[in-house]
């Protein structure tokens, strides 16, 4: 097989006929095309689909992979799924890359000068206009050496079958095999970076809603931090509303190469991320990707040396906004915490701070509110089973809050004065301690979370 089946470059000329998504997967395709037509997009390669699926008919994976997926659907027991997902990775990590593989990437790595890289998951069925996948697949970042990028190219594929994805997959009836590329591009060094919609991604208002935080843009997307939000004026390009918030942790690359999570400094912690100019740039950026893709996007970005970097674009996916059962009429005691409306609607339920089995167990009979410290794309069978989420921590932008938006479920994130201890299972509201079982209404238009009882 021809190196030219495995791998494409990306640069100038890089444009794929025909399906790029079939080749490149959707973020793949999305990035090739964004530095195709001039973007400021990081240099690297892409490992195409075929490069995937001949690697499962070489290695003999097919029928063992289908035995191994074998669960019910669209709502598969839990340790069921987990238990495919886990035999499925296995194959996949287990099973010897075929040489022209490790040729043609080594080759390809070799010609970028051997940088540290970041190495993500590209799945033929993610970034489209009606799914999103966010977060599902998995990213690794400050790779280096190619022994490293090679094995971090089998954990992306292995990554198709994370419970996560298979849940996702399953909710949006694609519980076929899916195909998937892996990108592999030079690590953006970022001072800043976040999180651009052309237009509000929980209401769809026509406004620009720009999130920023310190370091690399993981903290954001993951929802580990509470970003700046920055409101802007479609039209005129003004500023309608700003919020700075206390940015506690940021996400760097480490001596060793790894990434981390460290404190931001105290000097930092409370100081805006993006100045005027910066957001001028982006919302002009954010206008011409979105002219060239004729519809509202999501875009990834990032700021290093003074310089705006895209990462990513992909359409806006939201649910229809509806108000899902367990909306109850309790009479309230007030709102007790105020965040970020991430996904409209509003709910009722007890407080619940656990995994999904342990919410589906809980859910017997009842309606549950899912509350954590923070979101991660892990959270989404959990996120499925309740009626609405309540972070401590986040943003609008982030996976978690994506996702939300997209199964229709009432979401706030970033609240203040609602501390969550998971392993204690149970939280502080407005100084009160709240054990599980508490029922509480979720307002995700409104960013609100009040006390029933």
């Amino acid at each position: 097989m021809s190196s030219d089946a495995l791998v494409h470059e990306i640069g100038p000329g890089g444009s794929v006929d025909g399906d790029p998504a079939g080749v490149l997967g959707g973020k793949g395709a999305s990035i090739v095309e964004l530095r195709e037509t001039g973007f400021p997009v990081p240099d690297g390669f892409v490992l195409t689909t075929e490069a995937y699926h001949s690697f499962v008919r070489q290695a003999g994976l097919a029928s063992d992979l289908a035995a191994a997926l074998e669960f019910d659907t669209p709502d598969p027991d839990p340790d069921a799924l987990a238990e495919a997902g886990r035999e499925a990775r296995e194959l996949v990590r287990d099973a010897e890359l075929p040489p022209e593989h490790v040729e043609a990437a080594t080759e390809a790595y070799a010609a970028m000068g051997e940088p540290r890289v970041a190495v993500r998951s590209s799945a033929t069925d993610e970034d489209g206009a009606d799914a999103s996948f966010a977060g599902q697949q998995e990213t690794y970042l400050a790779v280096e050496g190619a022994e490293a990028v090679l094995q971090r190219v089998k954990d992306c594929w292995a990554s198709l079958f994370t419970d996560r994805a298979l849940t996702y997959r399953a909710e949006h009836d694609r519980a076929e095999e899916a195909g998937i590329a892996v990108i592999v591009q030079e690590l953006v060094e970022a001072e800043k970076s976040g999180v651009l919609f052309t237009v509000d991604p929980a209401t769809e208002a026509r406004e620009m809603t720009v999130e920023a935080a310190w370091g690399l843009g993981e903290a954001v997307v993951s929802g580990v931090v509470s970003p700046d939000n920055y409101v802007i004026d479609r039209d005129t390009g003004s500023l309608v509303e700003q919020t700075v918030n206390t940015k506690r942790v940021m996400v760097e690359r480490a001596p060793d190469g790894e990434t981390v999570q460290r404190p931001v400094p105290e000097e930092k912690r409370d100081e805006q991320v993006l100045d005027r100019d910066e957001l001028e740039t982006l919302v002009g950026i954010g206008r011409e990707i979105e002219t060239r893709r004729d519809g509202p996007q999501d875009i990834e970005w990032a700021i290093r040396d003074g310089d705006v970097v895209v990462l990513q674009a992909r359409p806006i996916t939201t649910g229809g906004g509806s108000t899902p059962a367990g909306t109850g009429t309790d009479d309230p005691r007030g709102v007790t915490a105020e965040g970020l409306g991430a996904a409209p609607g509003s709910a009722v339920g007890e407080l619940r701070f656990e995994t999904l089995a342990a919410v589906k167990r809980a859910k017997a009979g009842h309606d549950v509110v899912l509350a954590r410290e923070r979101t991660s794309p892990s959270d989404l069978p959990g996120m499925k089973a309740a009626e609405a989420v309540v972070t401590a921590e986040g943003g609008t932008t982030s996976h978690a809050a994506i996702v939300a938006r997209e199964l229709d479920t009432p979401a706030v994130v970033g609240c203040e004065g609602f501390d969550v201890d998971e392993s204690a299972g149970r939280a502080e509201v407005g100084g009160r301690t709240v054990e599980p079982g508490t029922r509480v209404r979720v307002d995700g238009t409104d960013g609100e979370l009040t006390l029933l009882e």
